[in-house]
Protein backbone atom coordinates (compact mmCIF):
# COMPACT_ATOMS: atom_id res chain seq x y z
CA UNK A 1 0.00 0.00 0.00
CA UNK A 2 1.15 2.94 -0.92
CA UNK A 3 2.26 5.84 2.11
CA UNK A 4 -0.61 8.05 2.89
CA UNK A 5 -3.81 8.75 5.01
CA UNK A 6 -7.05 6.72 4.73
CA UNK A 7 -10.08 8.09 6.30
CA UNK A 8 -12.36 5.87 8.70
CA UNK A 9 -16.65 6.15 8.99
CA UNK A 10 -18.81 5.05 11.30
CA UNK A 11 -21.99 5.85 9.79
CA UNK A 12 -25.00 6.53 12.11
CA UNK A 13 -28.29 8.54 11.54
CA UNK A 14 -27.57 11.00 14.16
CA UNK A 15 -23.47 11.32 14.46
CA UNK A 16 -21.14 10.42 11.66
CA UNK A 17 -17.49 9.42 13.62
CA UNK A 18 -14.49 10.19 11.26
CA UNK A 19 -10.73 9.05 12.32
CA UNK A 20 -7.56 9.35 10.33
CA UNK A 21 -6.03 6.52 9.58
CA UNK A 22 -1.56 6.32 8.41
CA UNK A 23 -0.69 3.76 6.08
CA UNK A 24 2.91 3.95 7.43
CA UNK A 25 2.35 2.97 11.17
CA UNK A 26 -1.26 1.46 10.47
CA UNK A 27 -2.57 3.59 13.15
CA UNK A 28 -5.89 5.81 13.22
CA UNK A 29 -6.20 8.76 15.31
CA UNK A 30 -10.26 10.17 15.80
CA UNK A 31 -10.78 13.27 13.97
CA UNK A 32 -14.52 14.44 14.58
CA UNK A 33 -17.98 13.80 14.85
CA UNK A 34 -19.99 15.49 12.15
CA UNK A 35 -23.51 15.39 12.86
CA UNK A 36 -26.22 14.26 10.92
CA UNK A 37 -30.14 14.29 10.10
CA UNK A 38 -31.21 11.34 9.55
CA UNK A 39 -28.02 9.79 8.25
CA UNK A 40 -27.40 12.97 5.68
CA UNK A 41 -24.44 15.53 7.18
CA UNK A 42 -23.36 18.70 6.24
CA UNK A 43 -21.41 17.56 2.96
CA UNK A 44 -19.14 20.14 3.29
CA UNK A 45 -17.64 19.25 6.04
CA UNK A 46 -16.34 16.02 4.47
CA UNK A 47 -15.60 17.98 1.44
CA UNK A 48 -13.40 19.82 3.85
CA UNK A 49 -12.04 16.52 5.03
CA UNK A 50 -11.32 14.93 2.15
CA UNK A 51 -9.27 18.44 0.95
CA UNK A 52 -7.15 18.43 4.01
CA UNK A 53 -5.90 14.58 4.01
CA UNK A 54 -6.35 14.26 0.57
CA UNK A 55 -6.68 9.78 1.57
CA UNK A 56 -5.52 6.96 -0.73
CA UNK A 57 -9.27 5.49 0.39
CA UNK A 58 -12.37 6.46 2.52
CA UNK A 59 -13.71 3.03 4.56
CA UNK A 60 -17.35 3.28 5.99
CA UNK A 61 -18.29 0.75 8.66
CA UNK A 62 -21.10 -1.79 7.31
CA UNK A 63 -23.56 -2.58 9.86
CA UNK A 64 -24.53 -5.91 8.95
CA UNK A 65 -26.38 -8.48 11.09
CA UNK A 66 -25.00 -11.15 13.66
CA UNK A 67 -25.42 -13.52 10.59
CA UNK A 68 -23.56 -11.04 7.76
CA UNK A 69 -27.29 -10.05 6.96
CA UNK A 70 -28.22 -6.87 5.50
CA UNK A 71 -30.24 -4.04 7.68
CA UNK A 72 -31.87 -1.40 7.07
CA UNK A 73 -28.76 0.69 8.41
CA UNK A 74 -26.74 -1.51 6.10
CA UNK A 75 -28.67 -0.24 3.72
CA UNK A 76 -28.36 3.68 5.12
CA UNK A 77 -24.58 3.18 5.22
CA UNK A 78 -24.24 1.84 1.44
CA UNK A 79 -26.22 4.47 0.23
CA UNK A 80 -23.98 7.11 2.20
CA UNK A 81 -20.64 5.46 1.25
CA UNK A 82 -22.48 5.72 -2.75
CA UNK A 83 -22.99 9.40 -2.35
CA UNK A 84 -19.62 10.19 -0.77
CA UNK A 85 -17.36 8.07 -3.50
CA UNK A 86 -19.81 10.36 -6.04
CA UNK A 87 -18.24 13.54 -3.78
CA UNK A 88 -15.22 12.01 -3.16
CA UNK A 89 -12.22 11.65 -5.96
CA UNK A 90 -10.54 8.73 -3.51
CA UNK A 91 -11.86 5.35 -3.95
CA UNK A 92 -14.12 4.42 -1.17
CA UNK A 93 -14.71 0.87 0.28
CA UNK A 94 -17.68 -1.31 2.44
CA UNK A 95 -16.09 -2.88 5.75
CA UNK A 96 -18.08 -5.11 7.68
CA UNK A 97 -17.97 -3.41 11.43
CA UNK A 98 -20.18 -5.44 13.11
CA UNK A 99 -19.61 -5.25 17.08
CA UNK A 100 -16.97 -2.35 16.51
CA UNK A 101 -19.00 0.05 18.81
CA UNK A 102 -19.73 -2.65 20.92
CA UNK A 103 -15.73 -3.29 21.79
CA UNK A 104 -14.87 0.53 21.81
CA UNK A 105 -17.96 1.28 24.63
CA UNK A 106 -16.23 -2.46 26.42
CA UNK A 107 -12.76 -0.76 25.70
CA UNK A 108 -13.55 2.32 27.56
CA UNK A 109 -15.50 4.57 29.51
CA UNK A 110 -16.41 6.81 26.68
CA UNK A 111 -19.93 8.62 26.25
CA UNK A 112 -21.83 9.50 23.04
CA UNK A 113 -19.85 10.90 19.97
CA UNK A 114 -16.73 9.38 21.22
CA UNK A 115 -17.54 6.29 20.61
CA UNK A 116 -18.29 7.42 16.86
CA UNK A 117 -14.53 8.43 16.36
CA UNK A 118 -13.24 5.25 18.40
CA UNK A 119 -15.23 3.17 15.91
CA UNK A 120 -14.45 5.34 12.53
CA UNK A 121 -10.69 4.91 14.78
CA UNK A 122 -11.58 0.42 14.50
CA UNK A 123 -12.91 0.79 10.87
CA UNK A 124 -10.08 2.44 9.77
CA UNK A 125 -7.35 0.13 11.60
CA UNK A 126 -9.06 -2.92 10.45
CA UNK A 127 -8.86 -2.04 6.69
CA UNK A 128 -4.91 -1.05 7.07
CA UNK A 129 -4.33 -4.76 8.75
CA UNK A 130 -6.34 -6.35 5.77
CA UNK A 131 -7.88 -4.39 2.87
CA UNK A 132 -8.79 -7.41 1.28
CA UNK A 133 -11.64 -7.52 3.60
CA UNK A 134 -13.12 -4.84 2.20
CA UNK A 135 -15.94 -4.13 -0.87
CA UNK A 136 -15.11 -0.74 -3.24
CA UNK A 137 -18.53 1.00 -3.88
CA UNK A 138 -19.55 1.82 -7.31
CA UNK A 139 -20.47 6.01 -7.28
CA UNK A 140 -22.95 5.13 -10.66
CA UNK A 141 -25.22 3.29 -8.32
CA UNK A 142 -26.02 6.06 -6.40
CA UNK A 143 -29.39 5.83 -4.17
CA UNK A 144 -30.56 9.13 -2.47
CA UNK A 145 -28.83 10.02 0.78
Amino acid sequence: MTDGYVLGIDFGLKHIGVAVGQTVTQTANGLTTIRAKNGKPDWSEFERLLGQYRPLAVIVGLPLNMDGTSSDMSDRATAFAQTLAKRSQAPVFLADERLSSWAVREDADLEGRDIHTRSACLIAQTYLADPTHSTRVDSHEQQST
